[in-house]
Protein backbone atom coordinates (compact mmCIF):
# COMPACT_ATOMS: atom_id res chain seq x y z
CA UNK A 1 0.00 0.00 0.00
CA UNK A 2 1.37 3.40 -0.98
CA UNK A 3 2.09 5.53 2.01
CA UNK A 4 -0.34 8.89 2.43
CA UNK A 5 1.98 11.72 2.19
CA UNK A 6 -1.15 13.42 4.98
CA UNK A 7 -0.78 10.92 7.25
CA UNK A 8 3.35 11.38 7.36
CA UNK A 9 2.78 15.44 7.50
CA UNK A 10 0.48 15.12 10.41
CA UNK A 11 3.24 12.49 12.02
CA UNK A 12 5.80 15.14 11.50
CA UNK A 13 3.64 18.22 12.90
CA UNK A 14 3.25 16.17 15.86
CA UNK A 15 7.02 15.80 16.49
CA UNK A 16 8.04 19.16 15.30
CA UNK A 17 5.41 21.15 16.94
CA UNK A 18 7.14 19.57 20.66
CA UNK A 19 11.07 19.34 19.28
CA UNK A 20 11.22 22.07 16.28
CA UNK A 21 15.26 20.14 16.07
CA UNK A 22 14.30 16.86 15.85
CA UNK A 23 16.12 14.56 13.56
CA UNK A 24 14.14 12.82 10.74
CA UNK A 25 14.86 9.23 12.02
CA UNK A 26 12.37 10.70 14.68
CA UNK A 27 9.74 12.10 12.25
CA UNK A 28 9.82 8.38 10.06
CA UNK A 29 9.53 6.55 13.43
CA UNK A 30 6.18 8.53 14.60
CA UNK A 31 4.85 8.25 10.68
CA UNK A 32 5.78 4.27 11.28
CA UNK A 33 7.96 4.24 8.04
CA UNK A 34 11.74 3.74 7.03
CA UNK A 35 14.06 6.61 6.91
CA UNK A 36 14.71 5.74 3.02
CA UNK A 37 11.03 5.86 2.99
CA UNK A 38 10.60 9.69 4.37
CA UNK A 39 13.35 10.47 1.71
CA UNK A 40 11.43 9.33 -1.18
CA UNK A 41 8.51 11.03 -0.22
CA UNK A 42 10.45 14.53 1.05
CA UNK A 43 14.38 14.80 -0.07
CA UNK A 44 15.08 16.90 3.25
CA UNK A 45 14.39 18.61 5.74
CA UNK A 46 13.76 21.89 4.34
CA UNK A 47 11.24 19.97 1.48
CA UNK A 48 9.61 18.27 4.74
CA UNK A 49 8.81 21.35 6.35
CA UNK A 50 7.42 23.07 3.35
CA UNK A 51 5.09 20.67 2.77
CA UNK A 52 3.62 20.30 6.34
CA UNK A 53 3.05 24.33 5.83
CA UNK A 54 1.41 23.77 2.41
CA UNK A 55 -0.63 21.23 4.24
CA UNK A 56 -1.71 23.50 6.99
CA UNK A 57 -2.57 26.19 4.68
CA UNK A 58 -4.91 23.96 2.74
CA UNK A 59 -6.86 22.66 5.95
CA UNK A 60 -6.82 26.27 6.97
CA UNK A 61 -8.67 27.09 3.78
CA UNK A 62 -10.43 23.98 3.26
CA UNK A 63 -12.22 25.47 7.03
CA UNK A 64 -12.69 28.50 5.56
CA UNK A 65 -14.61 26.93 3.03
CA UNK A 66 -16.60 24.48 4.98
CA UNK A 67 -17.54 27.55 7.24
CA UNK A 68 -19.01 29.28 4.06
CA UNK A 69 -17.48 32.06 5.81
CA UNK A 70 -18.82 34.53 2.98
CA UNK A 71 -22.56 33.98 4.25
CA UNK A 72 -24.53 35.20 6.44
CA UNK A 73 -24.52 36.45 9.91
CA UNK A 74 -20.85 37.09 10.98
CA UNK A 75 -21.13 35.38 14.19
CA UNK A 76 -23.12 32.29 13.02
CA UNK A 77 -19.92 32.24 10.18
CA UNK A 78 -17.18 32.26 13.25
CA UNK A 79 -18.78 29.57 15.27
CA UNK A 80 -18.77 27.43 12.14
CA UNK A 81 -15.16 28.33 11.36
CA UNK A 82 -14.50 27.25 15.19
CA UNK A 83 -16.08 23.80 14.32
CA UNK A 84 -14.32 23.52 11.20
CA UNK A 85 -10.63 24.92 12.42
CA UNK A 86 -10.45 22.94 15.56
CA UNK A 87 -10.04 19.63 14.11
CA UNK A 88 -6.40 20.78 12.42
CA UNK A 89 -5.46 23.01 15.12
CA UNK A 90 -2.12 21.31 15.15
CA UNK A 91 -1.58 22.35 11.97
CA UNK A 92 -2.30 25.74 12.43
CA UNK A 93 -0.07 25.94 15.68
CA UNK A 94 2.97 24.74 12.94
CA UNK A 95 2.34 27.91 11.12
CA UNK A 96 2.32 30.21 13.76
CA UNK A 97 5.53 28.48 15.04
CA UNK A 98 7.48 27.60 11.89
CA UNK A 99 8.91 31.13 10.67
CA UNK A 100 11.20 29.36 8.13
CA UNK A 101 8.06 28.78 6.11
CA UNK A 102 7.75 32.22 5.31
CA UNK A 103 10.65 32.69 3.48
CA UNK A 104 8.73 30.92 0.43
CA UNK A 105 6.63 32.83 -1.82
CA UNK A 106 4.41 30.73 -2.42
CA UNK A 107 3.61 30.04 0.83
CA UNK A 108 3.19 33.71 1.50
CA UNK A 109 0.77 33.94 -0.87
CA UNK A 110 -1.45 31.16 0.44
CA UNK A 111 -1.17 32.90 3.86
CA UNK A 112 -2.10 36.30 2.48
CA UNK A 113 -5.35 34.67 0.66
CA UNK A 114 -6.28 33.18 3.72
CA UNK A 115 -5.56 35.55 6.35
CA UNK A 116 -7.66 37.99 3.99
CA UNK A 117 -10.99 35.99 4.11
CA UNK A 118 -10.51 35.72 8.04
CA UNK A 119 -10.06 40.04 7.53
CA UNK A 120 -13.06 40.20 5.43
CA UNK A 121 -15.02 38.32 8.02
CA UNK A 122 -14.74 40.97 10.62
CA UNK A 123 -14.90 43.80 8.98
CA UNK A 124 -18.33 42.53 7.61
CA UNK A 125 -18.68 41.84 11.50
CA UNK A 126 -17.96 44.72 12.38
CA UNK A 127 -20.29 46.58 9.47
CA UNK A 128 -23.27 44.48 11.19
CA UNK A 129 -22.94 45.61 14.32
CA UNK A 130 -21.85 42.26 15.32
CA UNK A 131 -17.88 43.12 16.63
CA UNK A 132 -16.67 45.68 18.51
CA UNK A 133 -15.24 48.58 16.12
CA UNK A 134 -12.73 50.00 18.55
CA UNK A 135 -10.37 46.38 17.71
CA UNK A 136 -9.48 46.58 14.23
CA UNK A 137 -10.13 43.35 11.78
CA UNK A 138 -6.87 43.11 11.68
CA UNK A 139 -6.07 42.67 14.68
CA UNK A 140 -8.85 40.11 15.91
CA UNK A 141 -8.01 38.26 12.49
CA UNK A 142 -4.20 37.66 13.90
CA UNK A 143 -5.94 36.70 17.37
CA UNK A 144 -7.91 34.50 16.29
CA UNK A 145 -5.88 32.58 14.30
CA UNK A 146 -3.10 32.72 17.49
CA UNK A 147 -5.93 31.33 19.38
CA UNK A 148 -6.69 28.47 17.22
CA UNK A 149 -2.94 27.65 17.31
CA UNK A 150 -2.76 27.84 21.03
CA UNK A 151 -5.83 25.11 20.78
CA UNK A 152 -3.81 22.70 19.44
CA UNK A 153 -0.47 22.74 21.78
CA UNK A 154 -3.21 23.00 24.43
CA UNK A 155 -4.96 19.62 23.33
CA UNK A 156 -1.32 17.85 22.49
CA UNK A 157 -0.04 18.98 25.86
CA UNK A 158 -3.15 17.03 27.72
CA UNK A 159 -3.95 20.78 29.06
CA UNK A 160 -7.22 21.01 26.89
CA UNK A 161 -9.86 17.68 26.18
CA UNK A 162 -10.53 17.82 22.69
CA UNK A 163 -14.06 17.48 22.75
CA UNK A 164 -14.17 20.92 25.07
CA UNK A 165 -11.72 22.49 22.32
CA UNK A 166 -14.60 24.07 19.90
CA UNK A 167 -16.59 25.63 22.75
CA UNK A 168 -13.61 26.92 24.89
CA UNK A 169 -12.36 28.71 21.72
CA UNK A 170 -15.49 30.18 20.66
CA UNK A 171 -16.35 31.14 24.40
CA UNK A 172 -13.23 32.44 25.22
CA UNK A 173 -12.37 34.40 21.89
CA UNK A 174 -16.85 35.56 21.37
CA UNK A 175 -16.10 37.27 24.76
CA UNK A 176 -14.10 39.53 23.84
CA UNK A 177 -14.69 40.27 20.34
CA UNK A 178 -18.38 40.37 20.22
CA UNK A 179 -20.05 43.87 20.74
CA UNK A 180 -22.48 44.68 23.64
CA UNK A 181 -25.38 46.86 23.37
CA UNK A 182 -25.25 47.37 27.14
CA UNK A 183 -21.66 48.20 27.43
CA UNK A 184 -19.87 50.96 27.48
CA UNK A 185 -17.00 50.93 24.68
CA UNK A 186 -13.86 52.85 25.28
CA UNK A 187 -12.52 54.67 22.69
CA UNK A 188 -9.01 53.55 21.04
CA UNK A 189 -5.70 54.63 22.81
CA UNK A 190 -4.42 57.79 20.68
CA UNK A 191 -1.50 55.86 19.16
CA UNK A 192 -4.21 53.24 17.90
CA UNK A 193 -4.04 53.02 13.82
CA UNK A 194 -7.37 51.72 11.96
CA UNK A 195 -5.09 50.46 9.23
CA UNK A 196 -3.22 47.78 11.18
CA UNK A 197 -1.63 45.02 9.53
CA UNK A 198 -0.82 41.12 10.05
CA UNK A 199 3.01 40.61 10.46
CA UNK A 200 3.34 38.40 7.65
CA UNK A 201 6.36 37.42 8.31
CA UNK A 202 4.51 34.84 11.01
CA UNK A 203 1.15 34.35 11.19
Amino acid sequence: MATDRDTVLEAAVGVLSRRPTAHLDEIARAAGISRATLHRLFPGRDALIREVGLLGLRRFAAALDTAEVERGDAEAALRRLVDASVPDAMLCAFLAGENQLYEHDDINDLWEVQIARLHALFLRGQQQGVFRIELSAAWLSEAFFDLVAGVGWSIQDGRLAPRDAAFSLAELFLGGALRRADTHTPAPPAHSTSDHRPDTDKP
